[in-house]
């Protein structure tokens, strides 16, 4: 495909982006004064990020409820709802990490170990 196939596509994502971000520069001048709301925004980029990363993380070994699709790892378990249980594993680590205030990184690394770890075990003792 070439460059002008993909050029309107850009263009609107930058408009769209600019106008997100310079609307409510222009619409709001004065500073905000309303307790209620001052802690409303201040807690939106949390919400946006949970509400992101949340249903991936569940689903980030393959394995949907709907059982449609089950990662090859998992082939022959006796336990058909171990890639969730696994999932679940890497969210309780990675969220007692976050809790204790360690940095993105370990948050990240300790889930990932988690849930290796938990694979590791479903395929030792399940099968």
């Amino acid at each position: 495909m070439s460059w002008q196939v993909y050029l309107p596509y850009v263009l609107v994502m930058a408009v769209v982006t600019y106008l997100v971000r310079a609307v409510p520069l222009t619409l709001v001048r004065k500073p905000i004064r309303s307790t209620f709301f001052r802690s409303f925004l201040r807690y939106v980029p949390y919400a946006v990020l949970a509400a992101m990363t949340f249903p991936d993380v569940l689903f980030s070994t393959g394995y949907t409820l709907s059982g449609s699709s089950l990662p090859a790892w998992s082939a022959g378990l006796t336990l058909p709802w171990a890639p969730l249980l696994c999932a679940a594993v890497g969210l309780l680590a990675g969220t007692l990490f976050a809790w204790r205030g360690k940095s993105l990184l370990t948050v990240a690394v300790v889930s990932c170990a988690a849930v290796a770890a938990a694979q590791g075990c479903c395929l030792l003792f399940f099968r």
